[in-house]
C-alpha cells in the first residue's frame, strides 16, 4: 500500500506538470513553466527512495548520474537549429524507456493477472518500440545521417501492412499467455513499423511526425503509469499524449494537409520531396547599399524570419539592424508564420534569445491583411512560407499551405545564400517578380553591411 504522504507528493508533481504545460503556452511564462515542469520531475523521481526497498541502488543512482551529465551537456551544447533533433532524441529515449520497463513489468506478472492489464503492458511495449525507432530515423533525417527525401521502395505498404497485422497477433499472444519472448518479438516487429512510418516521410514534414511519435511517446508512459499504479507517469504521459496530438494537428492544419497526406502521400507521389536544384533563371539583385536606401526611407517594414536566419546565428544582428530602422521612424514587425523553422515555436524563441520584444513577433493571421499596406517586407532565411505556389499551383507539394501573403506587399528583399528552393524543392516564383530584390551572400554578414548601411544614411 503507498503511503498516503507519496500519494500527496505525487498529486503535487502531477499539478506542477499541469501548471508546467499552461507555462509552456506562452512565451512570457515559458521559462518560469518549465522550471516547474522540471522540479516536478525531479521530486517524483526521487520519491521512491525515500519509501520503497530498492535493489541495486548504487547502479540507478549511477544511470541518474550518467544520464543528467549527458541531457545536460547536450542541452547546452545543442545549436538552435539542431533543437528538432534533440526533441527527437529525447523523444525517442522516452518511449524506449517505457517499453523496456514493460518488458521487466510483464516478467512479474502472472496468469492470473487481468487481460486488461497485460493489454496495457503490451500496448506500452509496442508502442514505445515504435516512437523509438521512429524518432531515431527522423532524427537521422534531420541530422542529414540519411537523405531527407521520402524513401520508398516497391512492397513498402504491404511491409509496413504486414508489421501492423504481426505487431497485433502479438499483443494478442502476449495477452493470452503473458509471455515475455513474445513481448520481446512485439518489439522488435515495433521497431520495424516505426521505421516504415517514418522512411516515406520528406524533410519538411519530419517535425510533424516528430510531434506525432511524441504523442505516442506519452500514450505509452500513460500507459506505463497505469500498469506500475503510478499517478505520476499517468498523469505526465496523457498531458504530453494530448498535447502531442493538438499539435500534431494544428502543425498539419498549418501546412494545409492532412496527418494521413504527410504520413502516406510519398507513396502516391503526393509527399514534400525535399531540396531540389538551385535555379539559373536571371532575378534583380542588389547589394546592401542599394537595399538599405530601401529599407531606411520605408515607413512600413516586415520582417520575414526562416530557417536560413537561425542557421546563420543571425537574430541578434536583425534586432539591431530592426532598432535602427525604428529610431529612423519606421514601424517594424516580424511575421511568424507556424511551421517557421523546423518546428512550432522556433522562430519565437530564437528571437527572444536576441531580445526582441514580444510585441513585434505577430501571427501570420494577424499579419496578412497589412502586408498590402507594407512598403518593405524583408525575407531572411525563409522561403516555402512565402512562396505563393501554395495558392497557385495544385501540382506544387505545398499547395494549400497557409502562407504569408508576401507577394502583396509594395516592395520585398530576400536575404538568400543561393537560389537553392527550400525543403519543398520547388522554386518559389515571388523571387522573379519585378518587385523583388534579392540580397546574396551568409544571412549574418549581410544584415551586418545592411546595419552599417542604413546607419551611414
Amino acid at each position: 500500500m503507498t503511503p498516503t504522504w507519496v500519494q500527496l507528493v505525487y498529486l503535487a508533481c502531477a499539478v506542477c506538470f499541469i501548471l508546467a504545460l499552461k507555462g509552456l503556452a506562452g512565451p512570457r511564462t515559458a521559462r518560469l513553466g518549465n522550471l516547474v515542469g522540471a522540479t516536478a520531475a525531479v521530486v517524483a523521481v526521487a520519491v521512491p527512495f525515500a519509501h520503497l526497498d530498492l535493489d541495486h541502488v548504487a547502479l540507478i543512482l549511477a544511470a541518474i548520474v550518467v544520464g543528467s551529465v549527458v541531457g545536460a551537456l547536450g542541452a547546452q551544447r545543442v545549436q538552435m537549429t539542431q533543437m528538432p533533433q534533440l526533441v527527437a532524441l529525447f523523444n525517442g529515449v522516452g518511449g524506449g524507456a517505457a517499453a523496456l520497463v514493460a518488458l521487466l513489468e510483464l516478467d512479474h506478472l502472472g496468469p492470473a493477472t487481468p487481460a486488461f492489464d497485460v493489454g496495457a503492458t503490451a500496448f506500452t511495449v509496442a508502442v514505445g518500440a515504435v516512437s523509438f525507432a521512429g524518432s531515431v530515423v527522423t532524427f537521422a533525417k534531420l541530422q542529414e545521417l540519411m537523405t531527407s527525401r521520402p524513401v520508398v521502395f516497391p512492397g513498402l505498404p504491404l511491409a509496413a501492412g504486414a508489421a501492423l497485422v504481426g505487431a497485433l497477433v502479438l499483443a494478442g499472444l502476449v495477452v493470452a499467455e503473458v509471455a515475455v519472448g513474445w513481448a520481446v518479438a512485439l518489439a522488435l516487429v515495433g521497431l520495424a513499423v516505426g521505421v516504415l512510418l517514418v522512411l516515406p516521410v520528406g524533410g519538411a514534414d519530419v517535425p510533424i511526425v516528430i510531434s506525432l511519435l511524441n504523442a505516442l511517446t506519452g500514450l505509452t508512459v500513460a500507459a506505463g503509469g497505469y500498469v506500475l499504479g503510478n499517478v505520476v507517469l499517468l498523469v505526465a504521459g496523457t498531458l504530453v499524449g494530448a498535447s502531442g496530438t493538438f499539435l500534431t494537428l494544428l502543425m498539419a492544419r498549418a501546412m494545409g494537409r492532412s496527418v494521413a497526406n504527410i504520413l502516406f502521400g510519398a507513396l502516391r507521389g503526393g509527399s514534400t520531396l525535399g531540396a531540389g536544384e538551385a535555379s539559373d533563371r536571371p532575378v534583380r539583385s542588389a547589394g546592401p547599399e542599394d537595399v538599405a536606401i530601401l529599407l531606411g526611407y520605408a515607413e512600413r517594414v516586415v520582417v520575414v524570419p526562416g530557417y536560413g536566419l537561425a542557421v546563420a546565428q543571425a537574430q541578434h544582428t536583425l534586432r539591431e539592424l530592426v532598432e535602427v530602422l525604428a529610431a529612423r521612424g519606421a514601424r517594424v514587425d516580424y511575421a511568424i508564420h507556424p511551421v517557421a523553422g523546423r518546428m512550432p515555436g522556433h522562430m519565437n524563441v530564437l528571437l527572444a534569445e536576441a531580445q526582441v520584444p514580444y510585441e513585434q513577433l505577430v501571427e501570420m493571421d494577424d499579419i496578412n491583411p497589412e502586408l498590402p499596406h507594407t512598403d518593405v517586407v524583408l525575407v531572411v532565411g525563409a522561403n516555402d512560407v512565402v512562396n505563393p505556389a501554395a495558392r497557385t499551383t495544385p501540382s506544387a507539394p505545398i499547395y494549400g499551405m497557409p502562407i504569408l501573403d508576401v507577394d502583396q506587399a509594395r516592395q520585398v528583399v530576400f536575404l538568400k545564400r543561393s537560389m537553392r528552393p527550400g525543403f519543398a524543392g520547388i522554386e518559389n516564383e515571388l523571387l522573379f517578380d519585378p518587385r523583388t530584390t534579392l540580397l546574396f551572400g551568409d544571412a549574418k554578414e549581410s544584415l551586418a553591411k545592411l546595419l552599417a548601411a542604413v546607419k551611414a544614411l
